[in-house]
């Protein structure tokens, strides 16, 4: 699977889990850690993580690595790294004040 390919999927899953706000950002040309960001709010620190476990249970079921995830335990702000697909998913407040978008763009 393409990394964009991977990155649609994610995004299409978030939506049907009621992601907020989700934002796919192409970063190739910005790092080479990396060529994805998602970055997705959720409602509640019980939405972000349920967020997390159903990218987790997608990607699993694919067969995608799975780098590491940080920070599911708070549910404040969970990093999910797939490698070529990074996957940020915060709680609104704590989006608005790192403002990764305008960071990234």
């Amino acid at each position: 699977m393409s990394p964009g390919e991977l990155c649609g999927l994610i995004v299409e899953a978030l939506v049907d889990h009621r992601g907020r706000d989700i934002v796919s950002l192409d970063v190739t040309k910005l790092t080479d850690v990396t060529d994805f960001m998602v970055v997705v709010s959720g409602t509640s620190n019980r939405h972000v993580r349920a967020l997390v476990d159903y990218v987790f249970y997608l990607v699993k079921h694919r067969s995608v690595d799975l780098i590491g995830i940080e920070g599911r335990d708070r549910g404040e702000w969970v990093l999910i790294d797939l490698g070529d697909v990074v996957v940020h998913v915060m709680q609104a407040q704590t989006r608005e004040f790192y403002d990764l978008e305008r960071l990234w763009s």
